[in-house]
């Protein structure tokens, strides 16, 4: 038995703790069975954005003429190229995190898979290891749905989908979430035929006005087969063929060369032998914790995505921050506030979004005012032709605090920024009002969605 002060599973958002534990005096082990740098590094946030990126770019050559730009008749992306890189880049970031683990005196990194045989016990590689502090960080995996024919077939995921060395010439996309439409939308621009099964709708957690102006742009785009479930699989030497059925009833058969499952996802807590714990999990393997992300057994930590809280790097950072402050820095019995938590959907059209949807608010009963401005009446929207996008500004009319803001278009992600810094600071529409934007600018997009604002709270 090797007694640490902290073990880690995980070097995704582990790290957060890891290193700066270690500094501190900690005695600490981590321990990690894949690539470092978890799923974000690896397949997810960094590579998938290193494919939108020329996506993106993509998309607007080919609809230049409409700001008098002759891009010619058929802008490409290099597929092989792109994919070279982003593999490359990725692997080399990998392999670069482990050596200041590996030389840091205060470290152990153990490379294996991790699996409690009781409380405070880990087992990895035959080795028994304890610590009075132990932190589960180990993410999630793709959900695969139960979807007859499917097993055996090679389906991709996230995993697969951002290490494709060629490019097909068609795809099915199950799923029509965040991954889903963003590799979809990566995939698409780059060449590929790709046909959407929506169940629902397309990023259905989004506010109202969001999802309403995403479909009618993302549609033009790419094919949606909306309210369709996926019955039946079959693949040979030609691709997939997919039986969909409809809500009413109506079936129909898809043909593609690729088919890409992005369905949700499941934590990754079914491999740690947590039956030989006192740690409880919820009906979807998700780890409860409470204030401190502290799960049912004392000194046992979840955080990341398998505590089923939220699913972003950025919220893992947080918590990691927060448990650093807590428990090493700065001991205390303060508990996490994560504020107004931001998102984004780097597809196209971009979204972003902090704070309460207008669908919550009433559901809540809270008196709110909606302010509102559209890319194309602006200075900025005027000049880049925009034809879609708008700034939506939530205003509780009591005492005029920033509720919730959701942007659809161009730099969505980093116009929402301005806003995230008032809340975070429990600023008002007065203070989204009262000072200089640049002109021209898309931010001043946020500026007269304020003025929106306050002009209905003059009603």
């Amino acid at each position: 038995m090797t007694q640490f002060d902290i073990i880690i599973i995980g070097s995704g958002g582990g790290t957060k703790i890891a290193r700066p534990a270690a500094d501190l005096g900690f005695k600490v082990a981590l321990i990690e069975k894949e690539a470092m740098g978890g799923t974000c590094l690896n397949r997810g946030c960094i590579p998938s954005k290193m494919l939108i990126h020329p996506a993106d770019h993509i998309h607007h050559i080919k609809h230049s003429g409409k700001i008098n730009v002759d891009a010619g008749p058929d802008p490409q992306i290099q597929f092989r190229d792109l994919m070279e890189r982003v593999t490359e880049t990725v692997d080399g970031i990998s392999e670069g995190l482990a050596p200041p683990y590996e030389e840091h005196p205060n470290i152990e990194l153990i490379r294996g898979e991790a699996g409690f045989i009781s409380n405070h016990t880990i087992a990895v590689n035959g080795r028994e290891l304890t610590a009075g502090r132990i932190f589960i960080a180990v993410g999630t995996r793709p959900l695969i749905p139960n979807i007859q024919g499917l097993e055996g077939t090679p389906y991709l995921t996230n995993r697969e989908a951002l290490r494709k060395s060629d490019r097909p010439e068609s795809m099915i996309v199950l799923g029509a979430g965040y991954i889903g439409c963003e590799l979809g939308h990566a995939y698409s621009s780059a060449g590929t035929d790709v046909h959407f099964v929506v169940r629902s709708e397309l990023i259905r957690r989004e506010d109202r006005e969001i999802k309403a102006e995403f479909r009618k742009i993302f549609s033009k785009n790419n094919t949606l087969h909306e309210g369709y479930v996926a019955e039946n699989v079959e693949y040979d030497t030609s691709g997939f063929t997919v039986t969909l059925k409809h809500q009413d009833g109506s079936s129909k058969t898809l043909k593609a060369e690729a088919l890409l499952v992005a369905t949700g996802v499941i934590p990754n807590t079914d491999f740690l032998g947590l039956e030989n714990t006192g740690i409880e999990l919820d009906d979807d393997g998700f780890i409860p914790v409470d204030g401190q992300l502290q799960t049912s057994v004392s000194g046992v930590y979840a955080m990341g995505d398998c505590n089923g809280n939220y699913f972003f790097r950025h919220t893992v950072n947080w918590e990691g921050e927060f448990l650093m402050r807590v428990l090493f820095e700065d001991p205390s019995s303060e508990t996490i506030n994560y504020g107004a938590v931001p998102h984004a959907v780097f597809t196209y059209p971009q979204v972003a979004g902090v704070g309460q949807t207008e669908d919550e608010l009433i559901a809540e009963g809270t008196a709110y005012v909606r302010g509102f401005c559209r890319y194309e009446n602006t200075a900025m929207g005027m000049a880049r032709q925009s034809d879609h996008g708008f700034v939506k500004i939530l205003i509780d009319r009591a005492d005029k605090k920033i509720l919730g803001a959701h942007i659809i278009g161009d730099e969505a992600s980093n116009m929402l920024h301005m806003v995230i810094a008032l809340m975070y600071k429990d600023g008002t529409l007065d203070d989204l009002l009262n000072m200089i934007y640049i002109h021209p600018a898309l931010p001043e997009a946020v500026r007269d969605a304020a003025r929106d604002a306050r002009d209905q709270l003059k009603k």
